[in-house]
């Protein structure tokens, strides 16, 4: 048993260093999904630097250039997910590489994985989806050798929602799990 799970993870780490670009492009500076025209209806409730459109809210950045949480780098906060998906999709798999870079390099650090979903379904059903959300990529960060007492995956549903608008722009921006410190 030992061995599948080892050969599991083994698999699932080469796929990911398998999904590595070979530009030059930063994590930190790219935009990680195109926004949908027509999408005026999103309310905004994080800065956003360097792009436009789901998966490049930022953390708020200090007056020295440092970034937030003491000295922490500046990386993007939300991965974002398809319809009633709950796979973190490759585009976003060097974001959450980052992160959990970060957490392995600063072990008395703590992040909390939010997962949401948009208006559509039950409260019920939007806290179980948002739920594997948070797991999905607290998953992908085990794996990728951060100790599971740095992180904890929690659900808010269609609650906490970061566009206010009715149509498909809005809802894409609220499938999507945050990184938030504790």
């Amino acid at each position: 048993m030992k061995l599948v799970i080892s050969l599991a993870i083994l698999a699932l780490v080469g796929g990911l260093s398998g999904c590595a670009s070979t530009t030059a492009s930063s994590p930190i500076n790219d935009a990680a999904a195109p926004r949908s025209p027509g999408s005026s209806s999103v309310a905004d409730t994080s800065p956003v630097t360097g792009g436009s459109g789901p998966g490049i809210a930022l953390d708020d950045r200090s007056r020295d250039g440092q970034g937030a949480a003491g000295g922490r780098p500046d990386l993007k906060r939300s991965v974002y997910y398809e319809f009633d998906g709950f796979d973190v999709k490759p585009e976003y798999h060097a974001l959450v590489e980052s992160h959990a870079k970060w957490l392995r390099t600063n072990p008395r650090a703590r992040l909390t994985i939010e997962g949401n979903a948009d208006e559509r379904g039950s409260r019920e059903y939007n806290l179980a989806l948002g739920q594997r959300r948070a797991e999905s990529v607290v998953r992908m960060m085990l794996v990728l050798g951060v100790r599971s007492e740095q992180i904890e995956a929690v659900s808010f549903g269609k609650e906490r929602p970061r566009a206010t608008g009715h149509d498909e722009a809005a809802w894409a921006e609220n499938r999507r799990a945050d990184f938030a410190d504790r």
